[in-house]
């Protein structure tokens, strides 16, 4: 029965413990923290979107662009579902994005820590490691609580991501100390902080719009969704989305901006009309009057002040130029992004071991044979809507059936 020590009891971290067991393998995972599966508690606002259904290519993120996908193909979405739901997880459909029936990420975490009771997986708490050292294709791990044996090791340790969940970034000084080289690890899925003095007049306001994110000019990402704004800049599902792209362009100290648009279903063409028709109809209203029941007050507001046309000019007074700059306003509003909010509040990061030197059918490190890797602590990242739940699931999976696999 070959021994298998997994570093970290996170979602990637259980699942490799559990692919592991199945295959025969005597398992041991150590966990830093009082409990494993912390994090899961927290996803999904506590419900828990442990997969999406809607799976491309495009939805994974890394430096080595094809990595991630040849993990995923092997483990997908579908061999998700069906093993959630053999473990009892039956699941629920929202748009593609899919929770356990009950709601409840507890739910998640409950049925993989019942599995590996069942498969006798030992879980070693509160157990910090120290050292990885190979040797004669065997490994000695050096801990708090003194040293472990086994003949494979899978690094699950996560990112820095939330750290209060156990995500402390400790896995890169291990992965670091045998060999392996990490991409700047940086925050992804957070908030944006911008320059302008006018959010504390916006906090609150949530509103439909897009977001694309420039790069010294040059628009690397774009989503379209709820956008929030507070009181030091803009969040929201579309602003995460593009936020690793504006950690990475910070890091470089180049330009970062996000331009928003607040009517994305409108061409500028299509809107200069519905602006006019809509003139047309209440020529006698002011223009503080005018966007009442089509934007937020206190966006409107902002915008008027931006235009410098004054809020009691009768809209049939407007002018052309005026019409068309309260249109960039609205469909072209550029701010600057000075930094993205800290790992504390980041749901991931980007960076992490460098798949360039991992095997992307088995996930074994190139450099250390019987060195496996899961999860977040490689330099792969997820868009928002359960892709870094996938990625979790799948990693952990291979990572734990090769692991185990007597014949490598």
């Amino acid at each position: 029965m070959r021994k298998v020590a997994i570093v970290g009891g996170g979602a990637a971290g259980m699942m490799a413990a559990i692919s592991a067991a199945q295959k025969g393998a005597e398992v041991t995972v150590l966990e830093h923290k009082e409990r494993v599966g912390k994090k899961i508690l927290s996803t999904g606002n506590g419900r828990c979107n442990f997969t999406n259904m809607v799976q491309e290519p495009f939805c994974y993120r890394s430096e080595n662009i094809g990595f991630p996908w040849e993990i995923i193909e092997q483990f997908n979405a579908q061999k998700t579902i069906a093993f959630f739901l053999q473990l009892g997880i039956y699941s629920k459909n929202r748009n593609g994005y899919l929770y356990p029936n009950s709601d409840q990420a507890s739910a998640v975490l409950d049925v993989l820590r019942m599995e590996m009771d069942r498969l006798h997986v030992k879980v070693l708490t509160e157990t910090e490691c120290i050292k990885i050292v190979p040797k004669k294709n065997k490994f000695t791990i050096l801990t708090n609580k003194g040293t472990i044996q086994a003949e494979r090791v899978i690094l699950a340790a996560g990112s820095k991501a939330a750290p209060s969940t156990g995500s402390d970034g400790s896995g890169y000084a291990l992965a670091k100390a045998l060999g392996h080289r990490i991409i700047p690890v940086l925050p992804a899925l957070v908030q944006l902080r911008c320059k302008e003095n006018f959010y504390k007049s916006l906090a609150g306001v949530r509103v439909q719009g897009r977001v694309s994110l420039y790069i010294d000019g040059e628009c690397m990402a774009e989503d379209t969704g709820e956008i929030q704004l507070t009181q030091y800049g803009i969040s929201g599902i579309p602003v995460f989305q593009v936020s690793r792209y504006a950690s990475q362009g910070l890091r470089e100290k180049k330009e970062v901006k996000a331009v928003l648009n607040f009517m994305p279903d409108f061409t500028e063409t299509q809107f200069t009309a519905f602006l006019k028709a809509r003139i047309g109809m209440r020529p006698d209203k002011t223009l503080e009057e005018f966007f009442i029941g089509l934007f937020n007050k206190k966006l409107c507001s902002l915008w008027i002040k931006l235009s410098k046309i004054p809020r009691e000019t009768s809209v049939s007074e407007l002018s052309e130029s005026e019409i068309n700059r309260l249109i960039r306003l609205i469909q072209q509003f550029e701010v600057c992004v000075e930094q993205t909010n800290s790992f504390e509040q980041a749901q991931i990061c980007c960076g992490g071991v460098s798949t360039e030197e991992v095997n992307p059918k088995t996930l074994e490190s190139v450099y250390i044979p019987g060195l496996y890797f899961a999860g977040e602590i490689l330099d792969v990242d997820g868009m928002c809507g359960g892709y870094n739940l996938q990625w979790a699931w799948s990693s952990g999976y291979i990572a734990g059936r090769e692991a185990a696999d007597d014949t490598n």
